[in-house]
């Protein structure tokens, strides 16, 4: 005699073994950004904590008063490169300076 197993038994299993499948895909990833949180601008705090670099707030003091009329749009930061990159816009044109953040000298800028 065969036994009968209710559909939402078998559902649930189905369901059970999709959800272990998706979390299998997707732990790489939390792993990853476990591993590095605060991604960007973490590294940025590391680095001025750690004494490596200068602070954004540094890098504006020297470099805001340089570009005029422009208007500021915001920093990034390359923590490969160790560089603030400085976004401004004039006139619809978008421009970047590159900053070494441990100096605060222009290492480039982009029109």
């Amino acid at each position: 005699m065969k036994r009968f197993v209710p559909f939402s038994a078998v559902h649930t299993a189905s369901l059970g073994a999709i959800a272990v499948a998706a979390f299998a895909m997707v732990a790489p990833t939390l792993c990853a950004h476990a591993a590095d949180p605060g991604g960007e601008q973490g590294e940025a705090r590391r680095e001025r904590k750690a004494g490596n670099i200068l602070s954004i707030r540094q890098i504006e003091q020297l470099v805001l008063p340089r570009m005029g009329a422009m208007q500021y749009l915001g920093p990034e930061y390359d923590p490969a490169a160790m560089a603030y990159r400085l976004k401004f816009i004039q006139n619809g044109k978008v421009f970047f300076v590159d900053v070494d953040a441990r100096t605060g000298r222009v290492i480039g800028q982009s029109r």
